[in-house]
């Protein structure tokens, strides 16, 4: 592999691209569980399109659009994660009628929109996973600063809309994770560094089983893409075993998607799925991932 590939900002287009191919080669089995993923596709490995959302080959969702607007929020405002400013880009998102939209998230942007507080109060309840999937561009922006500063930009975004412990502790250990990688660790590193010490802290992550059919709760996510990630030893298989669990598999796919993107780099990603993806996402990712870790 040459060095101009293994430059962060390659790493990091190759996490943003890797979050949308996750997206989009999820979304056609979200919701369906592994034995009807099986009757109805066999291994699902294409990226075609339909599921619940009937969408078009390539097209994604809410995991991908919402980081988009993240993104460009952080652009915006001079690579700086300001809260006002992601939380009207999340406002006007919104307002765009997307594909699709969890719960949780609409109801934080409905509370910021009637309120104008850019801080959902603590919630035992909203330990989902739309804050996490949407947060790789908070750690691209902050790729350069200290972890003090990245761990303060992710969580801004993330209590416009879920402000919980786990989903807290998720989105950090995910955000450590992809630094690392982002620097060119390998997936033993960041096994021994920093899953294993985050397992310990919060047994909750620990799964006993194979994590299938996970829900949108941020601790079957997490465990579903833990086990992928570490059962692997490649993007390819590892994406087409994280969305054969079924389940949030648009999600699990997106967030397994950023980590492996990230690990394996550009060479890893098959050319069939970017081909497949649409290419007005392929190129907003790969302009995005650029601008953003260029800005700190």
């Amino acid at each position: 592999m040459s060095e101009a590939a293994t430059r962060p900002e390659r790493r990091a287009v190759a996490a943003y691209l890797g979050l949308a191919l996750g997206d989009a080669l999820g979304a056609t089995v979200e919701f369906m569980t592994p034995a009807e993923i099986r009757a109805t596709h066999g291994i699902h490995q294409k990226i075609v399109g339909g599921g619940w959302l009937r969408l078009k080959a390539g097209q994604v969702t809410d995991d991908t659009t919402m980081a988009l607007a993240l993104g460009e929020a952080i652009l915006g405002a001079g690579g700086r994660v300001e809260a006002q400013a992601v939380a009207q880009a999340f406002d006007a998102w919104m307002r765009a009628k997307p594909v699709d939209i969890g719960n949780t998230v609409r109801r934080g942007l409905l509370h910021y929109r009637h309120s104008g507080q850019t801080q959902v109060p603590l919630d035992e309840h909203a330990a989902g996973n739309g804050a996490l999937m949407r947060m790789l561009p908070a750690v691209l922006a902050t790729l350069n600063a200290d972890e003090t500063e990245m761990q303060r930009a992710c969580l801004v975004q993330a209590h416009i809309t879920h402000h919980n412990p786990l989903s807290d502790a998720a989105i950090l250990c995910v955000a450590r994770m992809l630094r690392r990688a982002l620097a060119g660790e390998d997936l033993p590193s960041l096994y021994a560094v920093e899953v294993l010490p985050f397992l310990q802290a919060h047994p909750v992550f620990v799964a006993r089983k194979r994590e299938e059919n996970p829900s949108g709760y941020v601790v079957d996510t997490l465990r579903a893409v833990l086990q992928a990630l570490f059962d692997n030893h490649d993007f390819e298989t590892t994406l087409i075993d994280v969305v054969n669990r079924g389940g949030d598999a648009d999600t699990t796919g997106a967030i397994t998607g950023m980590l492996a993107g990230a690990l394996y780099g550009e060479a890893a990603l098959p050319a069939r799925w970017l081909r497949a993806l649409d290419p007005v996402v392929r190129e907003r990712c790969v302009r995005q991932a650029v601008g953003l870790v260029g800005v700190y």
